[in-house]
């Protein structure tokens, strides 16, 4: 059994690990303006696909690195929410639709407004505070009742977990190695088709591989920090096996919905003594920290106001919508968009086409407002 002394040093790695990763991933995405919304707008408004490029190699680098971990059974990802056996299938699809009209409202997602507070963004401080606060109440306030009483009836529990491996010898009998390996040749072969000229627009710059590559490998290190060096199989107090310095008790990464409103309650609640600096907090202060690094070096740190009472407006819906659909469909583009894929579970695709779908809805709506 491992000692309490030492439970507590795991803590703080723990702790350490997702400050550094926040770090790292707040530097490779103000660096190379990584941004799903703007991937999305350059793609279909512009013809554009180089950002999109760059996400799709995030994706695969996350994808491959973690499901390597799981084959070596470095982590355990039968404890990860994303392969559960229950599928809330109208959440994914009604939040996700939400959080992606709100981050075309609000200039990006919950990780591209902590990008743009690192390189001044007062607007983008704004949304992290109402999006921290619209998630907060969908956890446990207010729209949470409203969530629990509605959406959350409507699931589909799966014979199998929802991981694609898991689904495919659930339904054809295909072993798990081998179903892992069949979908990782389809990543593979996709992925490098519209890497290389599958996408219209301009390639990727070597700083962009590089970025990107640094991104899905902060994916891969979050739920290795976590899932490996975090869990211990009989904590000293409880006597149970435990994900150390974790809000879900599970093995985490990367994602900027829920940490949000954890970073809120930690501030306004900091003397109880329920309240601890988990990793999903200090991913939060790495990435604004990371980007406020690169934003000075690079000369991009200017201070942002709001343009106008519409732009206010706008960017306050915005973060409403996503701080309530990213709680409702459990992520957000960078939650489902790559640690939940970089899992294979079904309920992340599902979540990822939403949230473009909702992006895409978004965007026609501010062309019409702009041309009214």
């Amino acid at each position: 059994m491992v000692e309490l002394e030492q439970v507590k040093l795991l803590q703080t790695w723990v702790v350490t690990g997702g400050l550094f990763i926040g770090l790292v991933f707040g530097v490779a995405s103000q660096a190379s303006r990584y941004c799903s919304i703007g991937a999305l707008s350059d793609l279909l408004l512009m013809g554009n696909g180089q950002r999109m490029r760059l996400w799709l190699l995030s994706v695969l680098v996350a994808v491959l690195l973690v499901q390597v971990t799981v084959q070596f059974e470095l982590i355990n990802d039968e404890d990860s929410f994303y392969t559960s056996t229950r599928l809330l299938w109208l959440s994914n699809i009604s939040g996700g639709l939400l959080f992606g009209v709100g981050m075309a409202m609000a200039s990006g997602c919950g990780s591209r407004n902590l990008i743009r507070i690192g390189e001044g963004s007062l607007k983008a401080l704004v949304v992290f505070l109402v999006m921290g606060i619209a998630a907060f109440a969908t956890l446990r306030g207010l729209t949470a009742v409203w969530r629990s009483r509605t959406v959350d009836l409507i699931y589909i529990d799966l014979s199998s977990r929802q991981d694609l491996p898991s689904l495919l010898e659930a339904y054809s009998g295909v072993s798990p190695d081998v179903g892992r390996g069949l979908i990782l040749s389809a990543v593979v072969v996709l992925s490098a088709w519209a890497l290389i000229k599958g996408l219209p627009g301009q390639k990727l710059t070597s700083k962009q591989w590089l970025a990107g590559s640094l991104v899905g490998l902060c994916v891969a290190a979050g739920w290795l920090l976590t899932g490996w060096l975090g869990f211990v199989t009989e904590h000293p107090e409880t006597l149970e096996k435990a994900y150390l310095a974790t809000n879900t008790r599970g093995p985490e990464s990367l994602t900027f919905v829920a940490p949000l409103s954890y970073s809120l309650e930690l501030l306004l609640y900091y003397s109880d003594s329920s309240q601890f600096l988990s990793f999903a907090v200090a991913t939060v202060i790495g990435t604004v920290a990371g980007a406020a690094l690169s934003a000075l070096r690079s000369g991009g740190f200017r201070w942002q106001g709001f343009a106008s009472t519409q732009d206010l407006a706008l960017h306050l819906v915005g973060a409403t919508l996503m701080g309530v659909g990213g709680v409702v469909a459990m992520g957000c583009t960078i939650g489902h968009g790559l640690s939940g894929l970089s899992m294979l579970g079904l309920s992340s695709i599902i979540s990822i086409v939403s949230i473009g779908s909702g992006g895409l809805l978004g965007l026609r709506l501010l062309q019409k407002l702009s041309l009214s």
